[in-house]
């Protein structure tokens, strides 16, 4: 591998861990939903993991849409946002893009869902805590339901007989919709990069959801804590081994969205303002339900 490319994800590597805020999920379910500029905005360059929850989001471009429901676009920082989203664009065009059309040429469509899969079913504790959180005690059930069938019947979570079978399914919960739900407000917008959209809000949301994980304590630590229990010792090996599944899981979710993102770039006249719209939109909706 370049040298460049491995520092590219090194540096993507650093700044997500193993751990997410389910905005993956969004990105199919809004595939599914026809809602292509939405799901852009989730998954605008370094997808942030899981799949497997219906989430029906806003279309930005809806000339229906109900006035009341429109968001103020709080973006201070569009000069700088806008220059990383650039950014992340070109990330995307140059050497994600390329590398999906690669894998999807060699790994058939069904197992690159199962590969969705087993991210899905290894974040299953930040989900469950969040909706704790929230007093959703319904949908905590349904996650522990969900992990137990998929670890098994599903074979580690490659499969989806929870959904299938049984008909469980439930929306993603992060620690951004848990402060959102306790009227913390979004702050500003910002565009991280290798990230694509963010608040302020979903940020801190992001990152204590990456700590709620004990896959990142427990398996790959990514704070070495003295006399802690930890499945992989060798730091090295660590590094390496958080380097893969990151690439792995982006490439893989970005060849799942080359044919429904064909275009929609070309045919926006502001891509940046839509995915801004798309994302404040699908988050404020994901609060309130």
């Amino acid at each position: 591998m370049p040298i460049w490319v491995a520092l590219i994800l090194s540096l993507a590597l650093g700044f997500s861990g193993c751990a997410g805020n389910d905005q993956s999920t969004h990105t199919l379910d809004n595939l599914e939903n026809g809602n292509e500029p939405a799901a852009l905005a989730s998954a605008e360059v370094a997808h942030n993991k899981d799949e497997g929850f219906e989430d029906a989001l806003f279309d930005p471009f809806d000339e229906d849409l109900d006035e009341e429901r429109i968001l103020e676009e709080y973006d201070p920082f569009e000069p700088v946002n806008s220059a990383v989203f650039e950014f992340n664009y070109q990330f995307d065009k140059y050497l994600l893009k390329p590398a999906a059309k690669v894998y999807n040429f060699f790994i058939p469509p069904d197992v690159q869902l199962s590969v969705v899969n087993v991210f899905q079913n290894a974040r299953v504790v930040p989900r469950l805590l969040n909706n704790l959180f929230q007093a959703k005690f319904q949908g905590a059930g349904i996650e522990i339901s969900r992990f137990l069938i998929n670890s098994t019947l599903g074979v580690g979570g490659l499969f989806d007989p929870a959904k299938i079978m049984f008909g469980l399914d439930t929306s993603p919960e992060d620690l951004g919709q848990t402060l959102g739900s306790y009227g913390v407000p979004p702050g500003p917008y910002l565009v991280m990069p290798f990230y694509g959209p963010f608040t302020l809000r979903d940020g801190f949301g992001f990152i204590g959801d990456t700590f709620l994980d004990p896959f990142n304590w427990l398996v790959l630590p990514i704070i070495e804590i003295a006399d802690a229990p930890r499945l992989v010792q060798h730091d090295p090996t660590i590094n390496y081994a958080r380097l893969g599944l990151t690439a792995i899981e982006n490439v893989n979710l970005r060849s799942l969205t080359l044919k429904s993102f064909q275009g929609v770039e070309e045919g926006t006249i502001d891509l940046y303002g839509a995915i801004r719209n798309g994302y404040l939109q699908q988050r404020q909706r994901a609060i309130e339900e």
